[in-house]
């Protein structure tokens, strides 16, 4: 098919489409995130291998791998879909009172005050701008930043990131608790050492949340991974549960301690601090309304570095 064809017949889309399931390596996951069944994205990856005239995966067994040529289409779709994201932004003039949409990414249950204080006042500022927040894994919010398909992202992230601007946005004091079903619940001494435990997904070595992983290992912890998940929220419900003990930021879990439903195991002081950034794309065209939140939420990340 000539270059001009294509470009007259390809279904934009079907690009759109493909970017999550090379995000997602999985059909059925990608399937959720699109809010589609799962014959309907595989058709959609069928229609765009005919259109191509390509093998844009290879199957190994129940997962798949992106091919050569696969992987150069899903970067190219992360580019198309990142310019054809930022069209809004033409239609806006600088006289015109701050109209517009704001995509803002985020990891699960970050509770900050002056977080809250800081977007009542942009809304009450600026009632016209919509502003969207999606909850997402930290290796998500990197790449739809890099890919340009996002305004700003607050991340777990331990170094700099290819392309991105990042600042310390709020610093979380990790601990150990048990749930109330557990059979530490209420003991005020504990040797944790043998202890199955809850575990985020990315709390291993080289993970976003490495430095739990890290103290595990030098304090020579023997219990085994009984449950995990990529949430918080879930990852604080199997504690409570009683599946094991598992290490939560101490603020977002606060109330639960008051409640009765969380109990503070040793060390009292803490085992690790977790950090959470503010991330954009300096070299990604923000219409008036994405500069202005972007400065806006840069206050937060003053107070935070002081």
């Amino acid at each position: 098919m000539s270059e001009r064809l294509l470009n007259d017949r390809l279904d934009w889309n079907l690009l759109r489409t493909f970017r999550v399931i090379g995000q997602e390596l999985s059909i059925s996951r990608a399937a959720a995130r699109l809010h589609l069944t799962q014959p309907a994205v595989s058709q959609a990856l069928k229609r765009l291998e005919e259109q191509l005239g390509r093998q844009l995966i290879a199957r190994r067994g129940p997962r798949f791998v992106l091919t050569d040529m696969g992987e150069q289409v899903f970067r190219l779709a992360g580019e198309v879909y990142g310019q054809m994201s930022q069209i809004g932004g033409l239609l806006e003039h600088p006289g015109d009172e701050l109209v517009g949409k704001v995509r803002l990414l985020m990891i699960s249950r970050i509770v900050n005050e002056a977080f809250d204080d800081l977007l009542a006042a942009f809304h009450r500022q600026h009632p016209r701008v919509e502003l969207e927040i999606e909850v997402m894994r930290s290796s998500d919010i990197v790449a739809a930043l890099q890919e340009k398909t996002a305004t700003a992202g607050l991340s777990l992230n331990r170094r700099a990131q290819t392309r991105l601007e990042q600042r310390l946005f709020l610093r979380q004091r990790y601990a150990f608790f048990c749930g109330r079903h557990h059979r530490l619940f209420g003991e005020a001494e504990s040797d944790l050492q043998r202890e199955n435990f809850v575990s985020f997904t990315s709390d291993q070595i080289g993970g976003m949340l490495s430095p739990l992983a890290i103290f595990r290992d030098q304090q020579g912890f023997a219990g085994r991974i009984v449950a995990s998940s990529p949430s918080l929220e879930e990852v604080r419900r199997l504690v409570i549960a009683g599946f094991g003990i598992g290490c939560l930021p101490e603020h977002v879990v606060a109330p639960d301690v008051q409640q009765g439903l969380l109990w503070k195991l040793p060390p009292l002081d803490g085992i690790a601090d977790v950090d959470i950034h503010l991330l954009w794309n300096p070299g990604q065209r923000f219409s008036r309304a994405e500069q202005v939140f972007i400065q806006t939420l840069q206050q937060c990340t003053t107070e935070a570095g002081r």
